[in-house]
């Protein structure tokens, strides 16, 4: 399989970016719920299939792998027109509710300190996880509910003619929350920290090997890696920062020396305010983080002023305004955040996921004006700051 001129141009305007060099112009991908897509191609007329990648051309798109803790079929323990309620590899009970954009979680078999100690992961390395077809929670039970998901090599050779293509992989309080749940997790913290602290251990170990065995499967056919690890919300961290330092924080950094050593690039997806580890991120070598939140306060051009081209941006466009200000609003909006991109470094996305409160027009008009200013040399005109 030969990779298209194409899909090499966009792996050298995502690498350039994240070497905070100025590629042709500025690198924009999103992630989109599923109730937008299907609003974007009615507001545009589009054929129901229609792909808002290809249709864009958009530059990187993110694969999952099989993560779960278990590998095996999802439980379906009750299903109608309406929902499914299902057990999954993380020993997780959730309710996927189809016309909303996201799961409930309703139980966690992993109840108590002491099943947390006891529990056993199935072999990261596993070739299940990127060779077999099935289920799995993180790619299977979210926006959509999907089941019996091709091989997941399959599905990165299949984007990897037309794109820059990323594997993911989980940080250890993602992976915790979904097998203890948000509230045990922040309880236990209190309670028996050093109970988290061996469970967190164990789970830097799992996510480090599945990377390395995720890296190894994709046979050189991924460009780069996103890590996902949510830990704050829209005002400040979920806990204590010398915590997550003390635990979480070298398991993040192996898995970027890990794929830095492998020649890929690392983006970590972190939800919330993260200002009181942002330097953290940016001395381990993250690439860039996303999606920086603006409703958690963040701003890409605030922060390129503070880190400098010490770390890259990923996102930032408030989906928000996005949806409702005026498109003269919007243009000024849209523009300004490119001086983000001055010396490369900036990928151009929402702050989280497009929604479907976005209509096919008003995103369409912030693409093709990403597309005509965002073209190196920049020229934002009236919308220019001057970055120091």
């Amino acid at each position: 399989m030969e990779r298209s001129a194409n899909a090499l141009s966009k792996v050298e305007r995502m690498n350039k970016a994240l070497r905070h060099e100025e590629p042709d112009r500025v690198p924009i991908s999103d992630f989109f719920w599923g109730s937008f897509l299907k609003r974007w191609r009615q507001d545009l007329g589009l054929a129901p299939d229609t792909d808002i990648y290809t249709y864009y051309d958009l530059d990187w798109i993110v694969t999952v792998p099989n993560m779960d803790p278990h590998i095996r079929p999802f439980e379906m323990l009750e299903e109608t027109p309406d929902k499914v309620v299902v057990r999954t590899g993380f020993d997780a009970v959730m309710e996927k509710h189809f016309a909303d954009p996201m799961p409930a979680f309703l139980s966690f078999d992993t109840d108590t300190p002491e099943k947390m100690d006891a529990f056993q992961f199935d072999d990261p390395r596993d070739d299940r996880r990127f060779f077999a077809g099935g289920d799995n929670q993180l790619a299977g039970v979210g926006d959509g509910f999907t089941r019996n998901l091709p091989p997941w090599v399959d599905t990165v050779k299949g984007l990897w003619s037309n794109f820059a293509v990323y594997g993911s992989v989980c940080e250890a309080n993602e992976m915790m929350v979904r097998i203890i749940g948000s509230a045990n997790a922040l309880l236990w913290m209190g309670m028996c920290p050093d109970a988290v602290a061996r469970f967190v251990e164990r789970l830097n170990e799992y996510n480090l090997a599945l990377a390395e065995a995720q890296i190894k499967a994709a046979n050189g056919k991924i460009d780069g890696m996103v890590i996902w690890g949510d830990v704050a919300y829209r005002r400040d961290l979920l806990f204590s920062p010398d915590f997550w330092r003390a635990h979480f924080k070298p398991g993040v950094e192996a898995l970027v020396n890990l794929c830095h050593a492998h020649g890929l690039p690392v983006i970590y997806h972190g939800c919330g305010n993260v200002k009181r580890i942002f330097e953290d991120f940016a001395c381990m070598g993250v690439d860039a983080y996303n999606p920086l939140e603006a409703k958690a306060g963040l701003d890409a051009v605030a922060l390129r002023e503070q880190f400098g081209h010490r770390i890259g941006f990923c996102g930032n466009m408030d989906v928000m305004a996005w949806a409702d200000c005026p498109l003269d609003e919007l243009k000024r909006i849209v523009v300004t955040k490119l001086n983000a991109a001055k010396g490369g470094g900036f990928i151009f996305q929402s702050d989280h996921s497009v929604p479907d409160t976005i209509s096919g027009d008003r995103y369409d008009f912030v693409v093709k004006l990403v597309r005509e200013y965002g073209t190196y040399p920049l020229d934002l005109g009236k919308y220019d700051i001057p970055m120091g």
